[in-house]
């Protein structure tokens, strides 16, 4: 059984494939929610993936440096106060028009 398991380790490929469903998971859901908070959870699922995507090539590429845990660990700091100030945001929204559907603000438009 361990035979099996060490031979059949992820390689590259399958990390980025996975790395580019988490994407496109992102991707559909920005283009396709009409809530707010939705759209925020799903542009956060493609900032991780972007994270992932740092990680996987340090690994492969350069394996003795830290550089892409260095570049993934901003990433989920950026995401994280990209978060904070979007809550802010749909926050301030809602106390204003009692609602956070995206297909609604159009307040700027003209």
């Amino acid at each position: 059984m361990i035979e099996f398991l060490a031979s059949h380790t992820p390689g590259p490929h399958h990390w980025l494939v996975l790395s580019m469903i988490l994407f496109s998971i992102g991707l559909y859901g920005v283009l396709s929610r009409s809530n707010a908070v939705g759209v925020l959870m799903s542009v956060e699922i493609m900032l991780n993936s972007a994270a992932m995507n740092f990680v996987i090539f340090n690994k492969y590429i350069s394996p003795a440096a830290v550089d892409g845990q260095i570049m993934a660990i901003f990433a989920i700091a950026v995401a994280a106060a990209e978060a904070v100030v979007g809550m802010a945001i749909f926050v301030a929204i809602y106390r204003r028009r009692w609602s956070i559907d995206v297909s609604t603000m159009d307040l700027m438009k003209d």
